[in-house]
């Protein structure tokens, strides 16, 4: 068994994409129609083009859209994504106008820090 894909709820998906694609660096993998207005969205990491993509989804089911602005509204990041450097990927989000919650912190043996993905979620990046 292994780690394909996983899901980041959104309230906007073309908000999500230029996020997830311009601001974070990663790269499109899908963007097709499905039922209604929505669309399924993948993205991926340029440093592992065959690995794990993330799925951009619309938070349009009303619990689920209870449970992301539950997490938010605590403090809680929705997933987390691993970095080399965690201070120059700070600084280097930080300057395109990225709003952290959380600067780098040391937490458990790792440095840790949390951002607003702008579309309804807390994200953490981690070096460790």
């Amino acid at each position: 068994m292994r780690i394909t894909l996983l899901s980041v709820m959104v309230d906007d998906q073309d908000k999500a994409l230029a996020f997830y694609t311009d601001v974070l660096g990663f790269v499109k993998e899908k963007d097709m129609p499905v039922d209604g207005p929505y669309r399924w969205i993948t993205v991926a990491s340029p440093l592992q083009p065959d690995g794990p993509a993330v799925s951009l989804e619309p938070n349009a089911f009303p619990p689920a859209k209870t449970f992301q602005e539950a997490l938010f509204g605590s403090g809680i990041p929705w997933t987390a994504f691993a970095v080399d450097d965690i201070r120059r990927e700070y600084e280097r989000l930080k300057a395109l106008g990225v709003a952290f919650h959380t600067e780098p912190t040391e937490q458990f043996g790792q440095t840790v820090a949390v951002f607003d993905d702008t579309c309804g979620n807390l994200i953490q990046i981690y070096q460790g």
